[in-house]
């Protein structure tokens, strides 16, 4: 049987001012956002090399990640969900 995707993920959602110079300022559901970020930590040679957990944010992203320099994956998406509405 196949599993119905998760509505509420689906859901388009409005980036705040500082999420969209990442994203884009169009509603998105979370895994698009989940997603563009990683092209952008990936565009900007953002991950960690020694720990690829985490990600070392530029100026951009620590805009997104709360003033934070170094955040791991999971924080990631707590962090940013703070930037959807």
């Amino acid at each position: 049987m196949a599993r119905k995707a998760n509505p509420a993920f689906m859901k388009a959602l409005q980036p705040s001012s500082e999420l969209a110079k990442v994203v884009g300022s169009t509603p998105l559901p979370r895994t698009e956002v989940t997603k563009k970020i990683w092209e952008y930590i990936k565009k900007n040679g953002l991950q960690d090399q020694t720990n690829k957990r985490n990600i070392n944010a530029d100026a951009t992203l620590q805009a997104v990640f709360g003033g934070k320099k170094t955040v791991n994956m999971f924080e990631m998406t707590k962090l940013v969900a703070k930037h959807l509405s």
